[in-house]
């Protein structure tokens, strides 16, 4: 919008929240935008009371645009603005109506999706259509990957929808709510994987919950989140959660319901996400991730323990490869 020549009266976003294994307090990424610009920002903690409503007033707003705020407004804080509110929503609605619309997207299997500019109502993302761009869903997509995507292009359609309301050229299309479907917000609980699904369903889910939630399973006493997954077509009728093969170099694969999924990279918890034969060659993560006996067999483990595979197996290999690089450091033969 400032690329763009528009004027900014203000600018209400989330108060700064802690983040991060020391708990600082973080500034959400809108207001070093608008602090930069000197713009007037609101944080409330929630967008509504008569303090806040005099403070939006003041601002005295010709249009309120909404993106990934993250509250409820209700009516009188949508029709304060001289010419209502409306909102940058990341599907084409009335599709994926709800909060994680860009997870649902993958998750569901769709081959595209895109984004609306939508006159706000009461009603969630329910309202009037400005305007909608499609956008491809690429097969290895990730959710981060996507929302970037959408992103960008939700900022050129808001420039160009914002020119047509000003002109007095947009046309606004009511919704069919018969077609409506929902993407409610997916909890750290919800992104536990069910092994018993195909191969293709639980690598949509580890796809359409990177980087958050994060897909996961339990390894020990700990979550481990898994990552870059590609799907194999033949696990010759193991039981789902099985693992099948671990390899230092090529990592984990997994029985699903139907096929299996190689998993590429994990995130054990208070760690960095890795790759999945970098485990094997950390003796540093063998504090988090506890090894398994090399006695054990890899084909009768279940994928509650798919890290624990890997250190115990190939320790020794590594402590070798430690003591060779060392010996050519001091140049020992």
């Amino acid at each position: 919008l400032f690329d763009a020549g528009r004027e900014i009266v203000g600018v209400v976003t989330q108060p700064d929240r802690p983040s991060g294994r020391g708990r600082k307090l973080r500034a959400p990424p809108v207001k070093e935008v608008a602090e930069r610009h000197g713009v007037p920002l609101l944080q409330p903690e929630r967008p509504r009371g008569l303090q806040f409503m005099e403070s939006l007033g003041a601002l005295r707003p010709d249009i309120s645009v909404v993106a990934a705020y993250g509250h409820i407004l209700v009516p009188e804080v949508l029709e304060l603005p001289r010419h209502g509110s409306i909102n940058v929503h990341a599907s084409l609605l009335p599709k994926l109506r709800g909060a994680a619309p860009v997870n649902w997207a993958i998750i569901r299997g769709h081959a595209e999706t895109g984004v609306t500019v939508m006159r706000m109502v009461e009603a969630m993302d329910a309202g009037p259509i400005i305007l909608q761009a499609t956008c491809p869903i690429a097969s290895r997509v990730t959710a981060g990957d996507l929302h970037d995507d959408l992103a960008d292009r939700g900022a050129r359609l808001l420039v160009e929808a914002l020119d047509l309301l000003e002109s007095g050229q947009a046309v606004e299309q009511p919704q069919d709510d018969a077609m409506a479907t929902y993407a409610p917000k997916i909890s750290t609980e919800d992104a536990r994987i069910d092994w018993s699904l195909s191969a293709d369903e639980i690598d949509r889910w580890i796809r359409g919950t990177d980087p958050t939630p994060g897909a996961w399973s339990i390894v020990g006493d700990s979550r481990v989140r898994l990552f870059a997954p590609n799907v194999r077509t033949d696990s010759s009728g193991t039981e789902p959660g099985t693992v099948v093969r671990a390899d230092p170099h090529e990592g984990l694969e997994i029985a699903a319901g139907c096929g299996s999924v190689r998993i590429g990279e994990v995130q054990p918890a208070g760690k960095r996400r890795m790759a999945t034969s970098s485990v094997s060659r950390s003796s540093s993560n063998s504090a988090a991730i506890s090894g398994l006996s090399s006695r054990c067999s890899s084909a009768t483990l279940s994928s509650e323990t798919i890290c624990r595979l890997l250190l115990s197996r190939y320790q020794l290999a590594s402590r070798l490869r430690a003591m060779r690089y060392s010996q050519a450091e001091k140049g020992t033969p």
